[in-house]
């Protein structure tokens, strides 16, 4: 079984610091517009989540999957205290789905930061994802550089490319091994 982040670090994940090297209005503010529909598999207590939901406004809808429920209990409380609830969708997922069957075709945005590695089918995520997206949908996949090799990051985007998405940049994230997809405008 792959390493899991235990829940109570994710108090330290959402510290304001953080900013300094990862501000999530900067990161996400060229991928998401108003009234996207948002994929983020592994949110932990919400650090991009709420800016996420800010940035897809009050027509969008950021759809969350975690395996733990003290993770989407957390960011439950962060979103009803800035009054973003209503745009967030909170789903506990299982080992081995992300049970996001019903989004067939429908995200426009796929935020997997600092979770792949934590998964036990890599292959099986990146299936899944993009049988959610829209044709012309992207997916940004951060890694930290810390916990993942360059060899299992490129295994990761091999797992991409088999499912049907290509590399269309490779930014610069702090601290991060990183690489946007895209999902071809013919599938």
């Amino acid at each position: 079984m792959p390493h899991r982040c235990p829940w109570y670090l994710g108090y330290f994940l959402i510290n304001p610091l953080r900013k300094l090297r990862q501000h999530p209005a900067r990161l996400l503010a060229p991928f998401v517009e108003p009234g996207f529909r948002v994929l983020e598999p592994g949110p932990g207590m919400g650090y991009f989540t709420l800016e996420l939901a800010r940035l897809v406004g009050p027509t969008g809808k950021i759809h969350v999957v975690d395996i733990e429920p003290r993770m989407l209990a957390a960011l439950e409380r962060r979103a009803r205290s800035a009054h973003l609830e209503k745009r967030i969708d909170m789903r506990v997922g299982r080992e081995t789905s992300l049970g996001v069957g019903d989004l067939a075709g429908e995200i426009d945005f796929v935020l997997a930061f600092a979770v792949v590695h934590e998964l036990g089918d890599v292959a099986g995520f990146f299936a899944e994802a993009a049988a959610a997206m829209k044709p012309g949908a992207r997916l940004l996949l951060a890694e930290p550089a810390g916990h993942v090799s360059d060899a299992f990051f490129a295994g990761e985007c091999a797992a991409a490319e088999a499912a049907g998405l290509a590399v269309i940049d490779r930014p610069n994230i702090w601290q991060s091994r990183a690489a946007v997809f895209s999902k071809s405008e013919r599938l």
